[in-house]
């Protein structure tokens, strides 16, 4: 990952957002956030990602269903490809969270623990301990999408992103 920023701008919040595919939950959490930071012009202060545990769907764009409610929601869905997540997201992210707990689990294998504290659930965030809800499986992206809505509500107010 190039940071093209020059070297007197301030300090940007890097954001990792992951789960199984890389074309459901993270990827509609990264462009909720994105939407979301640029409502309040705060964009430029954060880099968003998201990536997969999996190699299952690597190259693949969004899944319709989910880009379909992202466009529902007034959220651009932009030109995702899915990508896998590597041991160097650890060094090159500031937050990285998984949307289940499998994912947190399967980042813990990735980057060999979680030494800098860096690895939070989703939801957690809500002061809620479970995953957001899987699409994938569910069928439900409204669910997925309230989800979202409300974790990513909470971390907008959290100290990790200070």
């Amino acid at each position: 990952m190039t940071d093209f920023r020059k070297r007197d701008q301030p300090a940007v919040k890097r954001i990792l957002f992951v789960c199984h595919g890389n074309i459901c939950r993270s990827v509609m959490a990264e462009m909720m956030m994105k939407h979301e930071l640029q409502k309040f012009h705060l964009q430029d202060q954060f880099f968003i990602d998201s990536a997969a545990t999996s190699r299952e769907e690597i190259g693949c764009p969004i899944y319709p269903p989910a880009r379909r409610k992202l466009l529902e929601k007034g959220v651009d869905p932009g030109n995702h490809r899915a990508r896998q997540v590597t041991s160097s997201d650890y060094r090159n992210f500031d937050l990285i969270i998984g949307m289940d707990s499998a994912n947190v689990r399967n980042l813990a294998r990735f980057f060999n623990g979680d030494p800098e504290n860096k690895v939070r659930l989703m939801m957690s965030y809500a002061g809620i301990e479970r995953g957001i809800a899987d699409p994938w499986y569910t069928d439900d992206f409204e669910a997925t999408y309230d989800d979202l809505r409300v974790s990513l509500a909470a971390l907008m107010k959290s100290s990790d992103l200070r």
